[in-house]
This record gives structure tokens, sequence and C-alpha cells, in this order.
């Protein structure tokens, strides 16, 4: 998908979380509680924060600096993290290996990637398939075209799932009690004059994605781009992933993409869930 034009700074990219990685320990005796640090060591760099200080790493995660410390030793003696003059901290390519894992289990990102050219080709934009990760989508898979953007979105990237059209999709097939709980916590952020910020509006918004069959997201996260998600569906009638299609607003109206892109999404889909038996 290519929600935006530019990818979110630092100052609204979502913060990792904190004090959550110790909680759980306190009511279960297997959660490791130093594992869980390091994870977070780990997901406190971004493409906004691809160097960072052991100071920097404790305050994005709220992990006192003795253990970022641990964590950071254990991780270069690893191969996974490195710092050539010892303050400032980098991720390594051996770090990628984490998710080549995840993505080569997955039969869904290998079976999208067809898929998503022939839509990029067909429709000349650029395609994205993502699931729903906590709060979040994750990118799956991606097919680029091209024509020149400034958009910085790749497989691993994430994006708030209530100002997105893949994240509409996906939020509008929770069960009842799982939606509810997401509207009571989600920190609904004003990325433009069009996002929907209000729980009562947001909801009303995914009842009609879900009633539709798709999402189109006009200008929310960024101004300027325009997308439109449907769901890929299992077998079973799960809604497993949402593909897309974005593009410059100036370029496709909304009524353009629902009368020449959704025909092609929703043709993408269909074959995405039959690969899936």
């Amino acid at each position: 998908m290519n929600e935006p034009l530019h990818p979110p700074d630092a100052a609204t990219a979502p913060p990792v979380p904190d004090t959550p990685i110790d909680a759980p320990s306190e009511s279960d005796p297997d959660f490791m509680t130093s594992l869980a640090r390091g994870l977070s060591v780990i997901q406190a760099f971004s493409p906004q924060r691809r160097v960072l200080t052991i100071s920097q790493i404790s305050q994005r995660t709220g992990i006192p600096r003795a253990a970022v410390r641990r964590c950071l030793h254990t991780l270069g003696k690893l191969g996974f993290v490195s710092a050539e003059d010892g303050r400032n901290f980098s991720l390594r390519p051996r770090i990628l290996a984490l998710g080549h894992a995840y993505l080569a289990s997955t039969p869904l990102a290998n079976a999208a990637q067809p898929v998503l050219r022939h839509i990029s080709n067909t429709l000349n934009e650029s395609s994205s398939v993502a699931i729903l990760d906590g709060d979040e989508i994750l990118y799956i898979a991606r097919a680029f075209t091209s024509r020149i953007m400034t958009i910085d979105l790749h497989v691993g990237s994430r994006l708030p799932a209530y100002c997105t059209s893949m994240g509409r999709v996906l939020l509008s097939h929770l069960p009842g009690a799982d939606l509810d709980a997401y509207l009571e916590r989600a920190k609904l952020i004003q990325h433009t004059t069009n996002t929907i910020v209000s729980r009562e509006g947001l909801r009303e918004a995914l009842e009609s994605v879900r009633r539709d069959g798709y999402a189109v997201n006009d200008q929310e996260l960024e101004i300027g781009l325009r997308s439109i998600a449907v769901p890929i569906e299992a077998p079973d009638g799960r809604v497993v992933a949402a593909l897309n299609v974005g593009a410059q607003a100036a370029r496709v109206s909304v009524a353009e993409m629902l009368s020449r892109f959704l025909p092609v999404l929703k043709d993408g889909a269909r074959e995405l869930g039959l690969l899936l038996t």
C-alpha cells in the first residue's frame, strides 16, 4: 500500500512500549523479562532513528540504562547490533534473519508477490498486502511502480490501523469484543484535517467498510494521498490480510478508484484467497 507519500516522522511514529514489558512477569512465572527487554531494544530502532545511544534507547523503551547496556552487549556478541565508536548503536544486517524467518513461513507473503506485480502493472500504481499486528498494520508484501514518488514503505513497515485503508479493512472484521477494546484504547491522532479522530465516527466508518467490502482512505494520513483496500479471505471466511493500491490525489479521484481500481483489487484478493487453500 502507498499509505504516506512521506513516512511518519519521529514525532508521530508510535513509541516503543515501556513498562508493559515487565508487567506480565508479576503474574506469569514463565515470562522472560530479559528476552522482552532485548526485543524492545531492537524495536527502538526505526527508519527515523537508525542510530541510537544507550540513553536514547532507555528513554524510548523505559528500560534502565544498565539493562539496555547489557542487552546491547548481548545483541552485539550475537551480531545483531554494532557501535563502531562504542556509543552510537545501529542494527546489523543479521537482524534481517528474524524477519525472513517469518516471511519464509507465511504462505501469503510468498504467494502475494506475483499478484501484486500484476496489479501494479495493470494500474501503474504500487500495491501492498498487510496484516493487523496489535494496533498497527504490518506490511508483508509490496510491489512498486516506476513512478517517481517519495514513498518509503517496505516489507516490515508499520502504520496506524485507524487512518489507513488496509487498517480499516482489518479493523472492520474484528470480533465485536475485540473491536470494542481497540476503540477504547486507540490513540486517534489528527494527521490531517480529513482524519477521523472521534471513536463514534471511526466505528461508523468501520461499519461502512464491512458493509461495502472495501475501504477508501482520502488523505487521512497525508494530504495528497488516496488509497483503496479490500479484504483477503481464507477459504473458511476469515479475513487474514488486506490488499490495497494507493495513488496521488491529484492524479486519481475517489470515483476512479471505485470504477477502475476496485475491480482489479477484488480479483487479486480472490486469487490470493484461493492460494491459501
